[in-house]
């Protein structure tokens, strides 16, 4: 199965090294920026083109991981050989956006967050497979269970719901630690210090329902420590809110229907 990959980010530049080790040769890479595409191009040792109308016959699966809002606007630059795969790895874009420029067509959705600079497992990550119909889903399966033994289908509506709750699970949090660093500096305190706490409460949830597992002020409802600290956060009012409508959240789910 020969690869092109259309685009040159996170996860273009880890998705080409996990095809790469499954025995599938990432032959093209295309990039609106041509350097950044010369850049994957030379890391994976294959070829990076200037213009679309240049990928090979030879291309046997098309994998468009640009950014959601270009899906389309590349999509529609393409003229897909009858044999050839056209695919994105969006977790909040139909399909449908790929069908008015290509019969075969699918996504691959790798439920990860992924930095250039952080190697990733590949074997462990779970990838979501919808295909244009069961012939199309069912070589898209084939091509991935030699990347991952993760490997489920998941239409749109599915994979938009996995994607959201990635968001909370993932986004949401880290921008929690992001403030968390902040009221540490503002004491100069260092973060460091939370990291063992992150990885048990990382730890927890990996064999137990997250709701199980729950602790703090608001799981116990202790109004006293609560309202001692909104009153530190009191001088950023943004803060205060965010601490507050999670703590309301959590007291309601525990509290609220308790006689």
């Amino acid at each position: 199965m020969n690869v092109a990959i259309l685009g040159a980010g996170n996860v273009a530049w880890h998705l080409s090294k996990a095809f790469i080790m499954a025995g599938h040769p990432v032959r093209q890479i295309w990039n609106r920026t041509v350097e950044k595409a010369a850049d994957l191009s030379f890391e994976i040792g294959g070829n990076s083109i200037a213009d679309l109308a240049n990928l090979k016959e030879e291309i046997d699966l098309i994998v468009i991981t640009v950014n959601d809002e270009a899906i389309e606007k590349v999509a529609s630059s393409l003229n897909p050989k009858p044999h050839q795969i056209v695919v994105h790895t969006s977790g909040s874009t139909s399909i449908e956006v790929l069908r008015p420029y290509a019969s075969n067509c699918g996504v691959i959705y790798p439920l990860q967050t992924f930095s250039k600079e952080v190697p990733v497992d590949f074997s462990k990550i779970p990838v979501f497979i919808e295909g244009s119909n069961m012939e199309i889903t069912n070589k898209l399966v084939e091509i991935f269970k030699c990347i991952t033994s993760k490997v489920e289908f998941a239409n749109s509506a599915q994979r938009m719901n996995l994607h959201i709750s990635a968001v909370f699970a993932c986004n949401f949090t880290n921008h929690l630690y992001s403030i968390a660093a902040d009221l540490l500096r503002e004491h100069q305190l260092n973060f460091e210090y939370l990291k063992p706490l992150i990885l048990e409460t990382a730890n927890k949830v990996m064999n137990a329902d997250p709701a199980d597992v729950q602790t703090g002020p608001a799981r116990r409802n202790d109004q006293i420590t609560m309202d001692k600290h909104l009153a530190m956060l009191s001088n950023d009012t943004d803060k205060q809110e965010l601490y507050r409508t999670i703590s309301q959240r959590i007291v309601k789910m525990y509290h609220d229907n308790q006689a």
